[in-house]
């Protein structure tokens, strides 16, 4: 058995830092360097994301969610006005997993690794 998680570490987050890293190097003038302390990953990383090397997978479904979108904007924003702290952050990561799951995006991703029976797991969440 495998928790939806899994797929969230494995997909989701990795997609939702790249757009944000993205966000903050194109639109807001951070350098990876800048970006990558803000986000806490390296800045060797943060390259990966512009030439596709990192998460490449099943990025693109993921980045070409609405909600992924919008939610990586507003904290691009936030990282790059000065009011998002870490925790505040770890917020927005947290609440884009919870309604993906509850919206049946991680579930798209989650299927085949799940138990034999239909998971339902994060509806019930």
């Amino acid at each position: 058995m495998r928790p939806p998680c899994e797929s969230v570490v494995q997909y989701v987050l990795p997609a939702f830092r790249c757009l944000v890293a993205k966000e903050l190097v194109v639109k807001h003038r951070f350098t990876q360097v800048e970006a990558a302390e803000k986000l806490g990953t390296s800045q060797a990383a943060i390259s990966q994301y512009f030439s596709s090397k990192r998460g490449e997978k099943k990025m693109k479904s993921v980045q070409s969610a609405p909600k992924v979108k919008s939610a990586a904007r507003r904290l691009a924003k936030e990282i790059a006005s000065g009011r998002a702290s870490a925790d505040d952050s770890m917020i927005h990561f947290c609440r884009l997993c919870m309604d993906l799951r509850k919206s049946g995006l991680v579930c798209d991703f989650h299927k085949g690794k799940a138990a034999e029976h239909e998971c339902v797991l994060c509806y019930k969440i």
